[in-house]
């Protein structure tokens, strides 16, 4: 299975924060990357494209937020990817491809599995009020944790030396002052990024009675 992620994208669009050649250079290694990791041939994606030719031109002494009328074309293609992106979570795709030393890869994991585990609340019987949600951001070399934990039920996501398969933990808990529970259970975030699936995971390990929430979040 293919993955595509969007900050790539807007990381061509705005280069100005990779003002040296080291960074530039490094930029384009990441952007080419990403590009083979979603099935794409770098030589063709718009996005490393353009960080190619930023890097030649930090090289030339141009204003790292210079623009270029001939980079046009490609830019609209950037941003017309963004758009096609957007419906796509990205949370799989940055599980696949690490976050570790990229802060701005590890900024939008945690965002995204915020989001995946806001809606997974739902699909668990929980409403806002029913859980506390929880981020320790970790070192420079770690995605940090995301947990939701509510009376009854522990999640916690990570991408850690457990390995592919095992991002998500979840256990049962009595309350949400203990942080021990009970019996750890892993699955792969992908399936944390399917909620109706993850629902079934959690009842069917944990034998928690759990019915989705009829209202719709706001």
């Amino acid at each position: 299975m293919n993955y595509d992620l969007d900050f790539r994208y807007r990381r061509a669009l705005q280069p100005d924060g990779l003002a040296t050649i080291p960074t530039a250079t490094q930029a384009v290694i990441d952007a080419m990357q990403d590009a083979r990791n979603a099935g794409i041939d770098p030589a063709r994606d718009p996005a490393t494209i353009l960080l190619a030719r930023h890097v030649g031109r930090i090289a030339l002494g141009h204003a790292p937020d210079a623009t270029f009328a001939e980079d046009a074309p490609l830019r609209r293609q950037c941003i017309e990817r963004i758009d096609e992106l957007k419906s796509k979570p990205a949370l799989v795709a940055l599980a696949r491809r690490g976050v570790g030393y990229d802060p701005e890869a590890k900024r939008v994991f945690q965002r995204e599995a915020r989001s995946a585990l806001r809606i997974a609340a739902r699909q668990l019987g929980l409403g806002p009020d029913d859980y506390d949600l929880r981020a320790n951001p970790g070192g420079i070399a770690v995605s940090g944790e995301i947990t939701l934990h509510a009376d009854t039920i522990y999640v916690q996501v990570a991408l850690y030396c457990m390995g592919a398969g095992r991002e998500v933990m979840f256990r049962r808990c009595k309350g949400r002052q203990d942080y021990i529970g009970e019996r750890n259970h892993y699955c792969d975030i992908a399936v944390l990024a399917d909620p109706v699936r993850f629902r079934a995971t959690v009842v069917r390990e944990t034998r928690l009675e759990l019915e989705p929430r009829q209202t719709e979040l706001v």
